[in-house]
């Protein structure tokens, strides 16, 4: 295993030291670039080799990438600026785009022997019905939100440089990333201590597609495995309706369940009224028109290509919620039954 070397980056975040950390107990040699300063980089591995410093700083960039020689480099392109506001947001755009590009002009640079871009199914031009599936390319005309937008940008520069540059890279689109461990308390997480607590009286008539972080991260490494050159995969859930999510919650925490599901119009005036209230308190609020939009949207993403080609596999929807009830529980994040997840 002493002949290549994982380069990674966003191995602070909640897939990235999944990532690190299946690497590290499969006895792989890795390397992270770290933010200065970063509190969450406790989350990365002890055996991880870290270089401080970001994307846009190219001293930073070449330290990652100078390994010694006749050592294979192999790249997962894991960081990003996650938004969930739609507006347009220059940072945003120079973390995702710029960021991207930097990395694949090292990548050139240095001859990497594999680079993997996880991007993200908000990129891929959503179909009124259907399966959604890999598309060819990418524009950001075709998708709503800023970080859709730039993750579609970005994605095409990926793709460019393996169809022109000869890059042997590949990308991985997941659908909603959640399971236990997030100590970022992302939106599922969120999702769930607001619905334990009494906090989320109502849901909308939508869906929900989100992959376990755990399942993740093996096809993230697959994908540097096995991966076709400028080809993307998909990994994702089944998608599940808001109203089964808030069965699922009930059934395995004991808290009662939320009967109340907002038909989409109105839930978009509610979550305007909700936009409008939280910025004249100067406040933030998850209940967006935004937020409604993709919940609203198709989410009904297909995987079966990361299957087939890479072995990719995912477990259980409920089994992930299970898991990260028990996490939340543990935590003290949420005070329930813990005797129904016994």
């Amino acid at each position: 295993m002493n002949d290549k070397m994982y380069l990674l980056t966003g191995a602070a975040g909640f897939l990235g030291s999944n990532v690190s950390r299946a690497l590290v107990d499969q006895g792989c040699s890795v390397r992270a670039l770290v933010l200065a300063g970063d509190p969450a980089a406790e989350m990365i591995p002890p055996d991880v080799e870290k270089v401080t410093g970001n994307l846009l700083d190219g001293d930073s960039l070449e330290r990652l990438f100078d390994v010694p020689p006749g050592i294979e480099i192999i790249v997962l392109h894991i960081a990003s600026f996650v938004t969930v506001v739609p507006e347009w947001n220059q940072k945003v755009y120079e973390v995702n785009v710029i960021g991207t590009k930097n990395i694949i002009e090292k990548c050139l640079e240095h001859k990497a022997k594999k680079l993997v871009y996880v991007s993200s199914t908000g990129a891929i031009p959503e179909c009124s019905r259907g399966q959604i599936k890999e598309p060819d390319s990418l524009s950001p005309e075709l998708v709503v939100g800023c970080y859709a937008k730039t993750k579609a940008i970005a994605t095409q520069l990926v793709l460019d440089a393996a169809r022109d540059k000869g890059l042997d890279a590949s990308v991985v689109y997941p659908s909603g990333i959640c399971g236990p461990n997030d100590f970022a308390y992302g939106f599922v997480a969120q999702f769930v201590i607001n619905y334990v607590e009494g906090n989320m009286p109502a849901g909308i008539a939508g869906s929900f597609n989100s992959v376990d972080v755990r399942d993740l991260a093996q096809g993230v490494i697959a994908c540097a495995e096995k991966g076709r050159k400028g080809e993307g995969y998909i990994m994702s859930n089944c998608f599940v309706t808001i109203r089964e999510l808030f069965l699922l919650i009930s059934k395995l925490s004991g808290v009662p369940e939320v009967k109340i599901i907002l038909p989409i119009p109105l839930a978009r005036f509610v979550a305007f009224i909700s936009e409008t209230i939280a910025r004249l308190r100067k406040k933030t609020t998850m209940f967006t028109t935004y937020s409604v939009y993709n919940l609203a949207r198709n989410n009904d993403f297909d995987c079966s290509k990361a299957m087939r080609e890479l072995g990719y596999q995912c477990r259980s929807f409920e089994e992930t919620i299970r898991d990260t009830v028990r996490w939340l529980i543990k935590e003290g994040k949420i005070d329930t039954l813990v005797s129904i997840l016994s």
